[in-house]
């Protein structure tokens, strides 16, 4: 099975595949919002009533995210789309670029871009130029209204209609690192399956979406990603 568009794998991955980094995942014990309630520094009514702390919260997440690399699940899933090419589409909850500097290049990011800027004036998305704190101006418009492109809890996800066509017609749908609480994206497993694609899921421990799967496997993602991976190429 095919899709239109060409894609046959789609792989889901969340937080649990970064924190191999060192990139700290908000629903583990003293994570990401280091203090800050969710609704402090991740709604958009959070930032209308203090801009500042919502800026210094991503800002500083920003120069953290900086000083990580891939880890070996990240390079694997590289190596696969090396193989693959425009077979497989990685979706990743994550706003970190580590899938990119590991060479991924089909990867889209449903939840926005740490490293990128939104100018609320004019819609413009670009490269964040420094820390937002300071104020920059919208390299398009010139406004000083940016603000992280990141999609905060009420805000709708990015690419969802993309994400639904290749779920429609993929025959293999994989999550990886997913705490399966987070939705849209914990609905994915069962409109793949629905459609008639395998599914597989390789996290750390078992989610809440674990029972959806055919198949689940447990363990570190930078030890059973590349022996995944290993195990799809070699069955081409």
């Amino acid at each position: 099975m095919t899709s239109s568009n060409g894609i046959r794998l789609v792989v889901l991955t969340g937080a649990g595949i970064s924190a191999e980094s060192g990139v700290p995942t908000f629903r583990d014990a003293g994570g990401l919002w280091e203090g800050h309630r969710v609704e402090d520094v991740a709604t958009p009514e959070a930032f209308e009533l203090d801009p500042a702390t919502v800026q210094r919260f991503y800002d500083a997440r920003r120069r953290s995210v900086a000083s990580v690399a891939p880890n070996p699940a990240h390079h694997a899933l590289a190596r696969l789309e090396a193989e693959l090419g425009d077979e497989l589409l990685v979706v990743t909850q994550n706003i970190d670029d580590l899938h990119e500097r590991a060479g991924s290049r089909r990867v889209l990011h449903m939840h926005g871009e740490l490293g990128l800027a939104r100018c609320t004036a004019c819609g413009d998305r670009s490269p964040a130029p420094g820390d937002l704190l300071d104020e920059p101006a919208c390299t398009a418009c010139g406004e000083r209204m940016l603000r992280p492109d990141v999609v905060w809890f009420g805000e709708v996800p990015y690419g969802l209609d993309e994400i639904d066509a290749a779920l429609a017609g993929c025959a293999h749908f994989a999550a990886i690192g997913t705490s399966g609480a987070v939705y849209p994206a914990a609905g994915f497993v069962l409109t793949a399956a629905a459609l008639g694609a395998r599914t597989t899921e390789l996290n750390l421990a078992e989610s809440e979406i674990t029972p959806f799967f055919d198949e689940t496997r447990l363990g570190p993602a930078s030890v059973l990603v590349p022996e995944w991976v290993d195990e799809l190429l070699s069955s081409r």
